[in-house]
Formats: C-alpha cells, sequence, structure tokens
C-alpha cells in the first residue's frame, strides 16, 4: 500500500516497526491504521523528546466520545504492542495495560428535521475570533457528515487532491477499515464545496487537508466536538453527555436511516438496498449495517411490519456497535 509518512517524534520507529510486522507475514494495513492514530496524538501533545510518560499514556488510553467499544478495545491494545516494542529498545515509554471488550445497548440519536434546521442555523452564523477559517469551513464540514453520512476522522482526512468538483465526488482516503471509497454530493453541496474553494483551496498544495487549524494543520476531533456542543446548545437540543450524545457520529446514523427508508420507499427491494447501502458506508461486511436497518424499522412501523421476517432470517438476534 501507499504509505503516507509518519511525522511524530516517533516516525522513524514506526516505519522501521511496520518494516518488521510486513517482513514477519503481517498484512500493513493491519498495524498502519493504528500507528496513524497514535502519530498524531504525538502531534498533538507536541512530543519533543522520545519519551512516552504514565500521563500521556492515561490521556491515550481515555474513550474518545464518538469512539466505539470496539475501536477503543482495538486502538489501545494495538498500540500497546507498539509501546512494548519502544520499550525493549530502550526507550522511556509507559506501556498501557490492556482493556477489556464491553458490549453497548447504546442506542444512537436521530436528529429530526426540526433539530437539523436548528443546528444548521447555529453552524452557518458561527464566527471565531481563534480561526477566521472556521465561519467558512464548518458549514462545510458538518454538511459532509450530514448529507455523505461520512465518519468525522475520514471528513478531518480530506485533501485538497480528494476533492473532484467536476464530478461531483470526493475520495475517502482515512478510511476505518482501510479501504479507499467515494462520496457523491448533491447538486446544492457541491455549490457550497465550489464556493468554499474558492476562497481557500489556492493557498493548498494538493497534499494539504481541506479543513485546518489557524496553524495550518489538520483539524483536530476534540475542537470539532467542542464545537458541536457549542452548536446544539444554541440550537436548542439537549446534550446528555457522558457518550450518550447527540454526537457527531449520530450524523451518520441519521443518514443511514433516512437513505435506507428512501430506497425502500422507492420500491427497491431490501435485499438490494442492503448491500447499496453497505457498501457506502464503508462497511466490511452487511452485517455492519444490521443496526441502521433496525433502527429504521423500529421509528417506521410500516417497514418493520414488511420487512422483520426477511431481517430475522438473514440477522437473527440485534448486535450492537459503532460503525
Amino acid at each position: 500500500m501507499n504509505r503516507p509518512k509518519f511525522t511524530c517524534i516517533f516516525a522513524n520507529e514506526m516505519n522501521v516497526y511496520l518494516d518488521y510486522k510486513v517482513s514477519s507475514g503481517y498484512q500493513e494495513k493491519s498495524f498502519y491504521t493504528h500507528l496513524r492514530c497514535f502519530d498524531r496524538f504525538c502531534i498533538e501533545h507536541a512530543l519533543s523528546t522520545p519519551a512516552f510518560t504514565r500521563e500521556l499514556a492515561d490521556e491515550w488510553t481515555k474513550k474518545r466520545e464518538n469512539e466505539s467499544n470496539t475501536t477503543h478495545y482495538s486502538r489501545i491494545n494495538g498500540i500497546k504492542q507498539f509501546l512494548i516494542y519502544l520499550s525493549k529498545k530502550g526507550y522511556n515509554v509507559f506501556v498501557t495495560r490492556d482493556i477489556s471488550f464491553r458490549q453497548t445497548q447504546f442506542q444512537p440519536h436521530i436528529y429530526t428535521d426540526d433539530e437539523i434546521q436548528k443546528y444548521f442555523s447555529a453552524v452557518d452564523t458561527f464566527d471565531s475570533s481563534k480561526n477566521k477559517k472556521d465561519k467558512i469551513q464548518y458549514p462545510v464540514l458538518f454538511r459532509i457528515l450530514y448529507c455523505c453520512g461520512t465518519r468525522i476522522n475520514e471528513t478531518l482526512g480530506i485533501r485538497k487532491q480528494d476533492v473532484d468538483l467536476d464530478a461531483g465526488i470526493i475520495k475517502l482516503s482515512e478510511t476505518k477499515n482501510d479501504c479507499d471509497r467515494y462520496i457523491v454530493l448533491s447538486d446544492e453541496l457541491r455549490s457550497l464545496i465550489k464556493q468554499y474553494a474558492s476562497k481557500c483551496f489556492y493557498l493548498l498544495n494538493e497534499e494539504d487537508y481541506i479543513f485546518t487549524l489557524a496553524n495550518g494543520k489538520r483539524c483536530s476531533g476534540d475542537i470539532i466536538y467542542e464545537h458541536h456542543r457549542m452548536f446544539l446548545k444554541k440550537a436548542g437540543i439537549p446534550y446528555i453527555g457522558n457518550g450518550e450524545g447527540p454526537r457527531i457520529h449520530d450524523f451518520r446514523h441519521t443518514f443511514a436511516v433516512n437513505s435506507f427508508k428512501q430506497m425502500l420507499d422507492t420500491g427497491i427491494d431490501m435485499y438490494v438496498a442492503l448491500p447499496i447501502l453497505s457498501t457506502y458506508l464503508g462497511h466490511k461486511t452487511i452485517y455492519a449495517t444490521e443496526r441502521y436497518v433496525r433502527l429504521t424499522m423500529s421509528m417506521f412501523p410500516y417497514i418493520e411490519k414488511q420487512f422483520k421476517d426477511k431481517m430475522d432470517a438473514v440477522f437473527g438476534e440485534a448486535n450492537h456497535e459503532n460503525n
């Protein structure tokens, strides 16, 4: 695979570690995603010496607001092996403990049309004294999340070279399952991104991220979450907190539910609609798409009545996890 450059203080060791794993017969992509995430963490915390303290380890192991139990488990336990590798090479690093996997029964928030209207009114009227670019980039960023059902990390990972406004598509490269895919823009969203591009793309190189901080670096997920809570408050949408949302990731759930309903309402058979939605969302299998289907049925009884028997025959009992 094309290996983008690591840039943190451990960059050289990351490449050596990856080369070692590949030479041992492992797939590079199995380790690269976690290392890329750890690389970004080290940069955001301004590590200037090759050491990883207990305080940093505590911060690293915290479960993120938009993070599923599966992703949290995989991220922490995956990087633990790299930390052990660094420790054996003599680096002063604190090796994190294993975390156990916990199944969740969490139910996502599906935004209503009224909530969406109020939310984007808050986004569109936002202005920032810290980063003037936020005023024009947030309306684009949050509309991609809502209108295209993308994950926050893959959205923040969009580079200038990934945007094809003539064709009306955007390539997603930094994806959860390491499989590039494309999202299709509506005419309205493409027009908005064209306006955004005319104001700032001339400042960017092809490989630069299109959503940036004031210093030109890639936008931080934590900052986006902070603004999300602010937009919720301004829109009058109660924020429960403690991972209960409404979260940014719930835009993805909302997109999936509405898309599945729309396909069924236009007469597309469930067995045809499922793989279409699954592929568009970047799921490995249709089983990862099951939650959205069950959510759709629970919200629209006439759909449940029509397709419940088929769902039970295909999936059996419900499964709960973030995708």
